[in-house]
């Protein structure tokens, strides 16, 4: 069975997220934070103040430039490091600050290497609308090697949001297991039940179909469910567990369900997708249209 997912080469990786000004990236630290304290381990925030790529390699910075430019980070940094302080009161995880001269896709992919999980807003200051995930999130939800975090706006918390469980899409594929350890483990430090909805069909039925037909299908997807849930009622028995089998739309079944959930936990790509596949139609259209936190999980990697 595939555990909690933990980078190596740390013995208590930390959390890492990215805040660039916006205020769904404070929200990002906000959760980060809480997430840290959760697992006991520290979270580090991190701002880029590097050029765009369009300024080309040959953009030239006064001393007053990188003053300003160093400045502002730290500016952004500090407003990061007073909301996560405040997101877990008396709770608090270890919290550094650095202000990066990398560029920020490169800089957050290579760090995915050795952090617990990487977390940011789903858009970041250049987003034209709310909801809308922006160019950095989408290219480290493609390529990091940790699980990410995405994390969307929201003016306030509701209280009730604690109380509700994990939400964990499961499809029966080798990458829905460690997207399950990390549900699992993400409910048990929540103290919260967790809901896996497995939907079995996402092919509309075009013609009707037997009794008999639909109950021999209704099982065999059942089965996939019990298998792939199997042995992790025994690790973690603190964590109560829904099952939801349904035939629809993968996308659909979960965002249904992701309305009562405090978390939605998906793999990258699951049944369908192909070896090297950096992120599937049901992870991307989820980060994009649900409205709580959501973790993407890749497989595992040799």
């Amino acid at each position: 069975m595939t555990g909690p997912v933990v980078r190596p080469h740390q013995p208590n990786p930390p959390i890492l997220a990215a805040v660039d000004g916006s205020a769904v990236s404070y929200q990002a630290a906000a959760w980060a934070a809480d997430a840290a304290a959760l697992h006991g381990c520290g979270l580090h925030l991190v701002t880029s103040i590097a050029l765009p790529a369009e300024y080309g390699p040959g953009a030239l910075l006064t001393d007053a430039d990188t003053d300003w430019m160093r400045s502002d980070g730290e500016r952004i940094l500090t407003e990061a490091a007073r909301v996560a302080h405040t997101a877990a009161p008396g709770e608090e995880p270890p919290i550094s600050t650095e202000v990066s001269w990398s560029r920020i896709i490169p800089d957050l992919l290579e760090r995915s290497r050795t952090v617990r999980m990487l977390v940011l807003g789903s858009h970041g200051l250049g987003a034209l609308r709310r909801g809308l995930v922006g160019s950095v999130t989408t290219a480290v939800l493609r390529h990091a090697h940790c699980p990410v975090g995405v994390i969307h706006y929201r003016q306030t918390v509701d209280p009730t949001d604690a109380s509700r469980p994990v939400l964990a899409g499961v499809d029966g594929s080798g990458n829905s297991r460690p997207a399950l350890a990390v549900a699992f483990q993400e409910a048990s430090l929540r103290k919260v039940g967790l809901t896996a909805v497995h939907a079995w069909s996402d092919i509309p039925v075009t013609r009707p179909m037997s009794a008999d037909w639909e109950t021999a299908m209704r099982d065999s997807e059942e089965m996939v469910l019990a298998e792939s849930m199997a042995g992790w009622s025994e690790q973690y028995p603190d964590v109560s567990v829904q099952r939801i089998v349904v035939q629809d739309r993968p996308v659909r079944a979960l965002l249904e369900q992701a309305e009562s959930a405090q978390l939605v936990v998906v793999g990258s790509h699951g049944r369908g997708g192909f070896a090297g596949m950096l992120l599937g139609a049901t992870s991307n259209a989820l980060v994009h249209s649900v409205g709580c936190p959501i973790v993407v999980v890749r497989a595992e990697e040799s």
